[in-house]
């Protein structure tokens, strides 16, 4: 399998008792390494101390490389992380950062026609600047486009939301994104997955739903995951985590029932832990076929 490359924000998210490196397609990022699976990761970070942090940290996580560039002016990313009563995460995001900047640049289009995949999602396009510039690789490259929805209010508009699902050929969002997008919340969520799909002719389409699962539309079939009960954790990352895992065994063509409750089990998972990358556990690995950490 080629590289896969995940474009988008690295950011601190802040929460009461400290920070921790995120920013979705960071996590998907840092999950595939942990499933042993050949990733880059494309970003944008400031010239600042919260940068040279971040810079560090990807270091230790093997995620530095080529494709993260600095900048001199706009700030690295810190993220208020406000959790409720059931440990769901809101964020407060500042405007302008590093990540809304990112360039075009010759290292950055090279990987990009010779990767296997490219994740992206929403937010990073907030900006004309890095939407361009996710575009332009879009139109370049061969790979498998797999958008990953990730709606941050207000940070998106639907003409945006709309060019990226028509440029995907996977689009994964979780079940009020499916609402939004699709409307009718009376509805069936299957027919709205189908509706989806005439509208966008993705080739898969993945609408996760927290505890109760995920329902994914692939090569004309619904496959459907009851999911598993979580207690103790928080929410940050249990997305991620799932897509990470989803995308790993899409891209080997494994049994797609399989890659579906796999993918469930490993979000509950990150679901049950602080933050959005705990190390796996035994039962995790054994899972994934890890025989030891990467």
């Amino acid at each position: 399998m080629k590289k896969i490359i995940s474009f988008g924000e690295i950011l601190w998210d802040t929460f009461e008792d400290g920070k921790k490196a995120g920013g979705a397609p960071m996590n998907v990022a840092m999950h595939l390494v942990q499933q042993g699976v050949d990733v880059a990761f494309a970003s944008r970070i400031g010239e600042d101390p919260s940068g040279d942090e971040l810079v560090e940290f990807l270091k230790i996580n093997n995620l530095f490389s080529e494709l993260i560039q600095r900048d001199e002016t706009l700030p690295t990313c810190e993220v208020t992380v406000e959790l409720d009563k059931n440990q769901q995460a809101t964020y407060i995001i500042p405007q302008p950062v590093s990540w809304d900047n990112i360039q075009t640049d010759p290292l950055l289009t090279a990987a990009a026609e010779d990767a296997s995949a490219i994740i992206f999602g929403s937010l990073a396009c907030r900006d004309e600047t890095t939407k361009d510039t996710l575009l332009n690789l879009l139109d370049e490259t061969k790979a498998l486009k797999i958008f990953d929805v990730n709606l941050r209010a207000p940070h998106y508009t639907m003409s945006t939301i709309q060019t990226l699902s028509a440029r995907a050929d996977v689009v994964k969002m979780n079940e009020d994104e499916a609402k939004l997008l699709i409307g009718g919340s009376s509805r069936d969520l299957k027919d709205q997955i189908t509706e989806f799909r005439s509208k966008y002719h993705s080739k898969t389409i993945c609408v996760t739903r927290g505890e109760h699962g995920a329902i994914v539309w692939h090569d004309h079939d619904f496959y459907d995951s009851p999911g598993c009960s979580v207690t103790g954790g928080d929410s940050v990352g249990a997305g991620d985590a799932f897509l990470a895992t989803f995308v790993a065994g899409l891209l080997k063509n494994e049994p797609m029932q399989i890659v579906v409750d796999r993918s469930c089990a490993v979000g509950a998972f990150v679901a049950s832990k602080r933050g959005a990358n705990p190390p796996y556990d035994e039962n995790i690995r054994e899972l994934l076929g890890i025989k030891s950490l990467q």
